[in-house]
């Protein structure tokens, strides 16, 4: 039974959480895991990754936690790091159980070279793991 209590209260305390304090637990949860990139990380880099991951790249898929952190490992082997990225936009849905994060990518001098963009899902830990991912060129949309 207690247990179970533990898992109720959990629950509560989670569903509590306001739109927009979950948006900044996405906001932190991205900027950690490009700091994992930044920091030449890679068992923190593979602790983001959902069980179910799909990363999709431009010449291959990359499915399961283990096959997105064999994928990218050849990305941290590197001194510095090829590209960063921080998120510029982030939204939850207001069941508050997935979200979206997007924003630049840039490589080592500073310069943009693409989009990126994420999608979160809460699990029932209350952690925030990335199951979907996609890079693409930046886009010039009249900004």
């Amino acid at each position: 039974m207690p247990k179970l209590f533990s898992i109720l209260l959990l629950a509560a305390c989670l569903s509590a959480q306001t739109k927009e304090e979950l948006t900044e637990q996405v906001r932190h949860t991205e900027i950690a895991f490009a700091k994992s990139m930044a920091d030449r990380d890679h068992a923190a880099f593979a602790t983001f990754l959902s069980e179910e991951a799909v990363f999709i790249g431009t010449n291959r898929v990359l499915r399961g936690a283990k096959d997105v952190a064999a994928g990218w490992k050849p990305l941290f082997e590197a001194p510095q790091p090829p590209f960063s990225w921080e998120p510029d936009q982030v939204q939850v849905l207001d069941s508050g159980t997935l979200a979206l994060s997007t924003g630049p990518v840039r490589e080592g001098a500073g310069k943009r070279i693409g989009t990126f963009t994420s999608i979160w899902r809460r699990e029932a830990s209350g952690a925030w793991k990335i199951i979907f991912d996609r890079g693409c060129p930046p886009c010039d949309c009249g900004k």
